[in-house]
């Protein structure tokens, strides 16, 4: 059994996908469809990165999906449905809306108006440099969460990568000035990430408020492929569970690691990683060693199923 897993925020590069635009109608299909239906000139935010644009939550987030979405597609295209035979989907905060719409739960025109909305209110939540992030290497969730609670420290879990790789939210103040107690608790490294703002913390309340609006004006549909959901960490096939889960995704913790674990409960043996970079095959491999994993990036990538 295959799971196909799909990246979040960060993975972006100059020119991803690109490959797959130049030589693949299918490519090029689901590019004209986002960008019609967002009215964002994705290709050129991708190819040339105007402004630094490629680098902005509110771009960032729908050129993610696009080059997603066009390698996927690409991939299902030349290789098969047949071969390839997804039998669960999950992705990493943004991932989620990649996984939904390559599972059919959603299409990718109302899957990129949300995640331009999403995009934006995420952008605009908060003023830029009061709040932010930062990267725990070294310790595992449970620990993170008991040395907060135990030193009453200001900040949250935002992202559960895996059991060496933690991130936190928070204010700027409270993440600059908690770094000596995690560094004199046997953490191997604390990397203030360069984000707008503390995501998946409580700071995205009224902007998760304002998305559950969008969420609710989209059309789901049922799928007979079900995905684990970031925030419970569960296997949803009912749609009433995912929009629930959905809906809470981004005021709330991701739970990639505790979804893997659950992934490991099924008889899934390949996990197949699509879309820029390889963050996530890292993150599993160090999470568990029972999968074969495949990263499809570049066109190149294509050959690992000959």
């Amino acid at each position: 059994m295959t799971a196909i897993v799909f990246p979040g925020q960060g993975s972006q590069y100059l020119n991803m996908s690109m490959d797959f635009n130049d030589n693949f109608d299918v490519a090029k299909k689901v590019f004209q469809e986002i960008e019609d239906s967002t009215q964002i000139n994705i290709r050129k935010i991708i190819a040339e990165n105007p402004s630094d644009n490629l680098n902005q939550t509110k771009y960032t987030q729908i050129s993610i999906f696009s080059a997603s979405m066009a390698i996927y597609k690409s991939l299902l295209n030349e290789v098969g449905n047949e071969i390839i035979k997804p039998n669960f989907f999950l992705g990493h905060s943004l991932g989620e809306y990649s996984a939904l719409a390559a599972g059919n739960f959603i299409n990718i025109a109302d899957a990129s108006i949300l995640i331009k909305k999403r995009g934006e209110l995420m952008h605009s939540s908060i003023k830029p440099n009061i709040s932010g992030m930062a990267a725990i290497i070294g310790k595992n969730a449970d620990f993170i969460d008991d040395l907060i609670k135990k030193n009453n420290l200001k900040l949250v879990i935002a992202n559960d990568n895996s059991p060496m790789q933690v991130v936190v939210s928070g204010l700027i103040e409270d993440i600059i000035s908690s770094e000596r107690l995690f560094s004199e608790n046997g953490v191997k490294r604390y990397v203030k990430l360069n984000v707008s703002a503390a995501f998946h913390s409580n700071f995205m309340n009224d902007a998760q408020r304002k998305l559950i609006n969008v969420i609710d004006m989209i059309n789901f549909k049922n799928s007979n492929l079900p995905i684990i959901s970031n925030y419970d960490s569960k296997i949803n096939s009912n749609i009433e569970s995912i929009i629930f889960a959905l809906k809470n995704q981004m005021a709330n913790r991701v739970r990639w690691t505790e979804s893997i674990i659950k992934l490991e409960e099924t008889d899934t043996t390949q996990i197949i990683e699509i879309g820029p970079g390889k963050v996530l095959s890292g993150l599993i491999a160090r999470i568990t060693k029972k999968f074969d994993i495949k990263s499809i990036d570049k066109i190149e990538d294509l050959k690992k199923f000959d």
